[in-house]
């Protein structure tokens, strides 16, 4: 049989709407709101970097224009309906899936009495059981609470003194659970006096935590092979994500299907009937130009946007600013179906500067369009926390 074909417009459409960017925006972007959004998405990606604002805040603004940082603290720390763990970096994650968790738990644990003592300072796993008991008997903790006696001078950014990689690992393995932050400095605490009993408590067998994150993974993407889906919570290998597409193709739970990229090629992926049949009848996108984090769900894996959207995006870290054609840190641009730009901004001040703006080939700079970024400009102000926005002289580039 042939298999069916989703053309690049349909494909990116979907996407981007299991993405919640295709159309327009609404909701309070706090409490039960918010906890939809992160449900829709499955998890957000916790970054420091606060250039615009932090990775996480920009993401769920982008959603949420009444979105602001407390509501999203409110989850994790107060309402317990969402927990800080790792899917393919440090994330927040809805509560629901917690117990699909424990198998990275086991796996991470795993994976570190293995992998760190190559790489750690000496003395960490002697560490582990002082740890756990200070926190079991004074409370929640921070990496500066423990090890007080220890030489705490770093000569890199992983170099931890060894009670705060003990902290880690006591995190990483489902021990710890992060209960709140303050600032941006996590604060941890038993897992059974943060967790709800509920989850805490559930237990799945592996078969049923490698199919519950499959079939989450491609619901929130909408197709995808089966490394993209075994990516998305970096709970499943490679190989248990191949051998889960298999049995669900040969039982027919899932289909195959043809998606046509960017160049006009086709990649086989991986849908539902379901989806498929939804993707016929998207809405049309919303005409709003979006700034994007660099860390948005949508754009995390980078081959994927260049082969679904045609757009080549890297933050170039180890690039010396001389020889980069861009910014270190730049924002993509969304407006419609499309990712129409680049843009490199900062504060000056109480000012936002817009230093510059690489529309994407073929795309028309007209004066509605730039219009319609200096609107979402004057949004942004609101998560970024600055007065106005001003444009360097040479902003506008070729």
């Amino acid at each position: 049989m042939n298999r069916p074909v989703l053309d690049n417009q349909r494909a990116r459409r979907l996407f981007l709407d299991r993405h919640l960017l295709l159309r327009p925006t609404g909701g309070t972007g706090r409490g039960a709101d918010l906890e939809g959004v992160l449900d829709k998405l499955g998890f957000v990606q916790v970054d420091s970097i606060n250039t615009l604002a932090r990775a996480h805040d920009l993401i769920l603004w982008s959603r949420r224009g009444q979105y602001r940082p407390r509501a999203l603290e409110h989850l994790v720390a107060r309402d317990r309906s969402a927990f800080e763990h790792w899917t393919h970096d440090a994330a927040i994650i809805p509560m629901q899936f917690y117990p699909m968790w424990r198998l990275k738990f086991s796996r991470e644990e795993a994976r570190a009495r293995e992998r760190w003592p190559a790489w750690r300072r000496d003395g960490w796993e002697d560490e582990i059981d002082s740890v756990l008991r200070h926190i079991s008997d004074t409370g929640p903790a921070c990496s500066l609470d423990v090890g007080t006696d220890e030489q705490k001078t770093s000569s890199g950014w992983w170099d931890w003194h060894p009670s705060k990689t003990a902290l880690e690992f006591l995190w990483r393995s489902g021990q710890l659970a992060i209960c709140h932050r303050r600032g941006f400095r996590k604060f941890y605490d038993l897992a059974d006096r943060v967790i709800p009993a509920e989850r805490l408590h559930q237990r799945l067998d592996e078969e049923e935590i490698i199919h519950r994150a499959m079939s989450h993974a491609l619901y929130r993407l909408g197709f995808g092979t089966s490394g993209e889906l075994a990516a998305f919570f970096d709970i499943a290998t490679k190989s248990e994500a191949k051998a889960w597409c298999a049995a669900q193709l040969a039982a027919g739970g899932i289909i195959e299907v043809d998606i046509e990229l960017a160049d006009g090629s086709r990649r086989r992926s991986f849908t539902t009937v379901e989806t498929l049949d939804s993707a016929a009848s998207q809405p049309d996108p919303s005409s709003r130009i979006r700034l994007l984090s660099p860390f948005d769900p949508a754009l995390r894996d980078r081959a994927r946007t260049e082969r679904l959207f045609g757009f080549h995006y890297r933050i170039e870290i180890f690039v010396p600013e001389a020889k980069r054609k861009y910014g270190y840190y730049i924002f993509p641009v969304l407006q419609g179906d499309r990712l129409i730009g680049r843009l490199d901004t900062s504060r000056k001040g109480s000012t936002l500067l817009v230093r510059a703006f690489w529309p994407e080939a073929g795309v028309r700079m007209a004066k509605a369009r730039i219009a319609g970024l200096e609107a979402e400009l004057e949004r942004v102000r609101a998560i970024a926390g600055v007065d106005g926005v001003a444009f360097s002289d040479d902003w506008l580039r070729a």
